[in-house]
């Protein structure tokens, strides 16, 4: 069974799929509640520490072990778990779908912030990631784009996942 990425998914399903899915039985009972990350829970999480343009390095020609992206792609998504993690056994962090954000769409800050949370209103949200038949300059850990949360946008997909303030405390941004 393939285990492709969610994809066309308008940020409202995104964020009410999180809170069915904190509404499950043995969610609850372990005390798991799940939304959509900030952007700069999931950068901290692509960079596991990496201060460079991609979480391996700058070497562009490593791309295509770590991502799927127009070179590679096909011009479709793929399953999960392909390419090899970062260096904190993520995967799939520098390509292959979309992901939408928690945070509404603001101007980046230009110096260095710790656990940026975003705007706190607005019209767009946020989403960062590949789509298929994009160019690779997309894939650095930087990019984002942004988009109605009531509108559907053909690869936008979801990455959700329990958070604690713990996490959430640790997360830091550099400066764009």
């Amino acid at each position: 069974m393939a285990r492709n990425p969610v994809e066309s998914v308008k940020w409202d399903d995104a964020v009410e799929f999180c809170r069915k899915l904190s509404e499950l039985p043995t969610e609850k009972a372990a005390g798991h509640v799940y939304r959509l990350p900030t952007e700069a829970e999931l950068e901290f999480a692509c960079r596991a520490g990496a201060t460079t343009k991609y979480s391996f390095g700058d070497d562009k020609s490593k791309l295509g072990d770590y991502a799927w992206y127009i070179d590679n792609s096909n011009d479709k998504t793929h399953p999960i778990g392909k390419k090899k993690p970062n260096a904190w056994g993520l995967y799939d962090m520098h390509g292959n779908v979309w992901e939408w954000f928690q945070d509404y769409y603001a101007p980046h800050s230009k110096g260095p912030v710790t656990d940026p949370t975003g705007a706190k209103t607005g019209s767009l949200r946020v989403f960062r990631g590949w789509q298929p038949g994009r160019p690779r300059q997309v894939l650095p850990v930087v990019v984002s784009q942004r988009q109605r949360a009531d509108e559907q946008v053909q690869h936008p997909g979801l990455s959700c996942g329990p958070r604690s303030s713990e996490q959430a405390s640790q997360v830091s941004r550099q400066g764009r």
